[in-house]
């Protein structure tokens, strides 16, 4: 193996450096073939442009503009990573980005690498594809996300536990002449961890069978993270779509997968808050895939089930139980653990009812969510 490993972690602009997105912070830890960790490095880069979704990085133009362009740390990236095997989360990610980074300078980054979002679903039981819960079920101390120093620690810490199960791997051979000598720039405050829906769902979805479909969808987490894809990012997902041999029907059968993880996460409480159903339904409507269905999928309903409804609905509750009856359910007044799901006006209710459901497990749905599933129970008849 001779000098170890180069584990990596870059931020950039974007998703595609096809769209012309850059990298705009690199960083490399050093693990020996005894598995240490011998040294680290990390620099912002200025990108020459602005800076995408600084909201997910946390990049301030302020720090960047203080940063060398690449071409002013080619040769120190360089240096750190020939003769070592390349290690990365998702390495094709990484290493497109990288590779278009010094193409851009006249040379070629030749490389195969290993990654450790596929070595920890392979000898870690990682059953999720996400850096952080990969280092949840590794025991691996994960610092703060979209930090590419702290990630490069965390993907080192997945690399060490899976040594022994690694081959020969072909390290980097990569040599850029000296011409300019940058310092590294840091970033001049921590990035604060994400809070919202999605980004604590995505670490719970579940990884996928189709060939380099979690790769994929790797990328689709980082453009979804803010709840909005621009057309640019969809140009972008079609061009990392192409980089990794998908077709149409590969990425639509990733996008459903995906919503359905979703909904199936949220459901994971017994309980799909309004914001979080609004959530779901604004995903599967950017991934073109059928919210309704997905939620549907994610709870039941038969013929003879108890159900309880809670709060002031948009139309009158007896008209609701009278649907419910005609429908083949039980309608009681209160909550038992026999009772199959509670219908709320709105699902976040700090109702008796709803906390004693919650308390049970016993499902939580919206009136709009409770109509589909009527539907589905009557075969479309109301």
């Amino acid at each position: 193996m001779g000098n170890g490993y180069a584990v990596v972690d870059v931020e950039t602009t974007g998703l595609s450096p096809g769209h012309h997105h850059r990298v705009i912070e690199v960083a490399v830890v050093h693990v020996d073939e005894s598995g240490r960790r011998v040294d680290e490095w990390c620099t912002l880069v200025n990108p020459r442009r602005d800076l995408g979704p600084q909201h997910v990085h946390g990049i301030s133009a302020s720090d960047a503009r203080r940063a060398p362009d690449f071409a002013g740390i080619a040769a120190e990236l360089a240096e750190r990573l020939s003769g070592r095997v390349l290690v990365a989360h998702n390495l094709s990610f990484d290493l497109r980005f990288l590779r278009a980074e010094f193409a851009r300078l006249g040379h070629e980054l030749t490389a195969a690498g290993l990654c450790t979002m596929e070595l920890a679903g392979r000898f870690l039981g990682a059953r999720t594809r996400s850096l952080a819960a990969c280092c949840e079920v590794a025991g691996v101390p994960m610092g703060t996300a979209h930090s590419a120093l702290h990630d490069a620690r965390a993907s080192a810490g997945l690399l060490v536990q899976c040594l022994e199960h690694i081959g020969h791997v072909e390290p980097v051979r990569l040599t850029v002449p000296r011409t300019v000598s940058a310092y590294a720039v840091q970033r001049s405050a921590a990035h604060g961890p994400e809070q919202h829906f999605l980004a604590k769902l995505v670490r719970l979805l579940p990884r996928v069978e189709t060939p380099r479909g979690d790769e994929y969808l790797d990328v689709l987490d980082r453009a979804l993270v803010d709840r909005h894809l621009s057309v640019e990012e969809q140009e972008e997902l079609l061009d990392v779509a192409r980089a990794l041999d998908l077709g149409l029907p590969e990425v639509m059968e990733l996008h459903r997968g995906y919503l359905a993880a979703l909904a199936e996460a949220a459901w994971e409480d017994g309980v799909v808050s309004g914001d979080e159903e609004a959530d779901l339904r604004l995903v599967a409507s950017l991934l073109g895939v059928d919210a309704g269905d997905v939620l549907r999928r994610s709870v039941r309903l038969s013929l003879g089930d108890l159900v309880v409804f809670t709060g002031e609905m948009r139309e009158p509750r007896d008209v609701w139980e009278s649907r419910a009856s005609s429908a083949g359910l039980t309608v009681k007044g209160g909550v038992t653990k026999r009772t199959a799901m509670v219908i709320a006006a709105d699902p976040d209710t700090m109702s008796g009812k709803a906390d004693k459901a919650r308390t049970y497990g016993i499902p939580i749905v919206s009136e709009d969510l409770f109509a589909g599933l009527l539907g589905e129970l009557t075969g479309g008849a109301r």
